[in-house]
């Protein structure tokens, strides 16, 4: 004798439909906000405000160089961490090859005009770290390449 599937047990198809409609009832779009399904993508996001990403401002730091060596800051390891605030602040933990280093400002200029005269922030904080100290070691492959490009051995 054959049980006949009680009013609580389902089919495969009737979950499957089940799901596909609630699939298809609301749409969450990216701020959490739940859309109908049946409203046109194009209004279900709102544009956002553009912000800098962190590789973007990786990227316009290339730009400053360091007046002793000639390379830029990213490359010879003096960026230690990059963070952006809602308002496009850019913060930037950095160092220099030497504590007395007399170029200090020469760096934070071009800096400022790699990041706000670019318009791709609305102000920069460079907080100067020495610890941990910089050394060779902090130095990128593509930093070794231009370096040595200028008859340094490292």
């Amino acid at each position: 004798m054959t049980e006949q599937p009680t009013a609580q047990t389902a089919t495969a198809a009737d979950a499957a439909d089940e799901v596909q409609a609630t699939d298809t009832q609301a749409i969450k779009t990216d701020a959490g906000e739940t859309q109908p399904a049946d409203q046109p993508a194009s209004t279900m996001s709102e544009p956002s405000t553009s912000l800098p990403e962190i590789f973007d401002v990786e990227e316009a730091m290339r730009d400053v160089v360091d007046p002793e060596l000639g390379i830029n800051v990213v490359d010879l390891g003096l960026v230690y961490g990059i963070e952006i605030t809602d308002d496009a602040v850019a913060k930037i933990d950095m160092t220099l090859t030497s504590a007395a280093c007399p170029l200090t400002d020469v760096i934070e200029d071009q800096s400022r005009a790699a990041l706000i005269g670019s318009g791709l922030c609305t102000e920069l904080e460079i907080n100067w770290v020495w610890l941990p100290p910089w050394g060779p070691d902090k130095i990128t492959d593509d930093g070794r390449e231009q370096l040595r490009a200028l008859g340094f051995t490292v």
